[in-house]
């Protein structure tokens, strides 16, 4: 089980690496706030179908109240209020800067899961985090920040999103990942609606063009694969491990930007060799050292 979660969540990492450099041509194009809205809307209509399709209505209808109010709550706190504050920073920021940030987000689940969950960081986890970190310091190709409040609003996302993972994590104890991925963006959704509505903004979702929605079409997609990978594979492995996984988006955000402009500097070369060592370091280190004192055991047996 805990090979099929690693090989999900790193899918959602290759997933997220496109979606940030997407996104951000997508959301430059409509208000952030609807763009944000239509595609949690067409995603929570999309894991709808799936619901129904594994025949998931029975066991909703068998769900506690308090498994209902853990997904009203992983909606509100991970599916609406971090939505429409990433966009609206996206917009007004840079794609690899805001990615950068999005990426810091393991430490803060680190820290709360080792509070509220109970996991244990090894000196492996520090050590490869701290050179994914690194890595991806380094796809910024600069050390003077320019903390804007575009970033500023992505950082308060990543905080949501941080906390509602810690949140989802607990869920998925009792839950199945499409269960927990529908609450979040069904009733995410229900939250942005509400949002638009009081702010005077949901009159602008009949002004969306047909480019725009092309655009939406197409990160809704990459939304709905990221969601599906992500709380089916969350379920079977740590939530700091998962997080620090998602580390791997960065980089081929950059890739992206490097294949549209045809340039690579050694930074990006360096950055690429720090993440790969840090996810060894992190995922398959104290599996390789457990092999290699099998095989010491067995040679001092023979």
């Amino acid at each position: 089980m805990r090979t099929k979660g690693l090989l999900l969540v790193f899918s959602t990492a290759i997933i997220s690496g496109f979606s940030i450099f997407i996104n951000k041509f997508g959301v430059s194009l409509t208000n952030p706030y609807v763009f944000t809205f239509l595609k949690n809307t067409i995603v929570a209509l999309l894991l709808t179908a799936v619901i129904l399709f594994f025949k998931d209505f029975k066991a909703l209808k068998q769900l506690r109240p308090k498994q209902w109010i853990l997904l009203v709550l992983i909606g509100l706190v991970g599916g609406s209020i971090p939505f429409l504050l990433f966009f609206k920073g996206l917009a007004m920021s840079g794609a690899a800067q805001g990615s950068f940030i999005q990426k810091t987000m393991f430490i803060y689940v680190a820290v709360i899961a080792m509070i509220f969950l109970k996991e244990k960081l090894s000196k492996n986890f520090l050590i490869g985090a701290l050179l994914l970190l690194l890595g991806n310091l380094l796809l910024l190709k600069t050390l003077k920040f320019s903390f804007t409040y575009g970033d500023l609003l992505i950082f308060l996302a990543t905080l949501f999103w941080a906390a509602e993972n810690v949140i989802s994590k607990y869920a998925l104890r009792e839950l199945v990942g499409r269960t927990v991925a529908w609450g979040r963006m069904f009733f995410g959704s229900i939250f942005i609606l509400g949002y638009l509505g009081l702010s005077g903004q949901l009159s602008l979702v009949e002004n969306v063009t047909f480019p725009q929605i092309i655009w939406i079409s197409i990160t809704s997609m990459l939304l709905f694969a990221y969601v599906m990978t992500w709380y089916s594979g969350l379920k079977y492995i740590p939530v700091s491990l998962a997080t620090a996984i998602l580390l791997l988006g960065s980089p081929i955000t950059t890739l992206l930007t490097v294949m549209a402009t045809g340039k690579i500097s050694w930074q990006e070369i360096l950055s690429g060799a720090l993440i790969l060592i840090g996810l060894i370091l992190i995922v398959s280190f104290d599996y390789i050292w457990k092999k290699i004192n099998v095989l010491n055991a067995a040679k001092d047996l023979s």
